[in-house]
């Protein structure tokens, strides 16, 4: 079996978020929503000081090819420091280790951004996100992690100890936990993954008021390579684990296996 650890190390440092001061809408990214594909549609309506955070470098190679805008103004100004982020920029500058930028960094979430962003922003833009029927999103992350591994020559488990290996955290990790606060959901609304294109639309057109729907492109829908249903490829103990997992979703928006 695979810990989380090995795990965590192997997953690439990728950045996606989107906080549009145009559009007035924070868009917090959840795993294995479709978050790229959403956030290379929304990019193109983005302006000059908006905060597009960074992505896979093939996924930013398409955004460039799209003409959409890549990752900018994710690092956090100087004068936009709290006395928190300065005492440990000072303390480890002393300790003589690296320091990082303060920024906007891979799945933000509502806690971190409305931190980063202030209460001004936060209190004030839309703020939505996606979430997804946990028994798939199982699936597509176990596919996502095994293509990268395969690209690294590791050992690929099997689904099932996969799952059993606590493989699943860093998906829990950034999921339910991205979007709620003190045990509360703080965004404005939570799309379902399974209406994509019809919450994008609703969201775009009488939340946002984008000036056109913008396509998806569909960024990582390549990797899953077995698309049977959840019900035809999980075994029983991969079902509790997941639903073990992942009650409070399944509780919230009354996803059934």
């Amino acid at each position: 079996m695979i810990g989380p650890c090995l795990l965590l190390a192997l997953y690439p440092r990728v950045f996606y978020m989107i906080i549009s001061h145009k559009y007035k809408y924070i868009f917090i990214r959840t795993n294995k929503t479709a978050g790229s594909s959403i956030e290379i549609a929304l990019s193109r309506f983005c302006g000059a000081e908006d905060i597009t955070t960074r992505d896979l470098p093939e996924e930013e190679a398409l955004k460039k090819k799209q003409g959409v805008r890549t990752g900018r103004n994710y690092k956090i100004p100087f004068h936009r420091y709290s006395w928190h982020d300065w005492k440990e920029t000072i303390g480890k500058t002393l300790r003589g280790e690296k320091r990082k930028t303060r920024r906007y960094y891979n799945h933000s979430s509502a806690a971190e951004i409305r931190r980063l962003a202030g209460e001004t922003v936060w209190n004030n833009y839309y703020k939505f996100c996606f979430e997804r029927n946990p028994w798939d999103r199982a699936i597509s992350y176990y596919y996502f992690i095994l293509e990268q591994r395969r690209i690294r020559g590791k050992e690929t488990p099997s689904l099932s100890e996969f799952i059993a290996g606590r493989g699943l955290d860093p998906l829990k990790k950034h999921g339910i936990n991205n979007y709620m606060l003190d045990g509360k959901i703080v965004v404005d609304r939570v799309c379902l993954y399974e209406n994509l294109e019809a919450e994008l639309e609703y969201v775009c057109n009488y939340k946002i008021g984008l000036p056109e729907i913008p396509p998806l492109s569909r960024a990582k829908g390549s990797f899953r390579k077995d698309r049977r249903h959840y019900r035809d490829i999980l075994h029983k103990n991969d079902r509790d684990i997941i639903a073990r997992m992942f009650s409070k979703e399944i509780e919230l928006f009354g996803y059934e296996y």
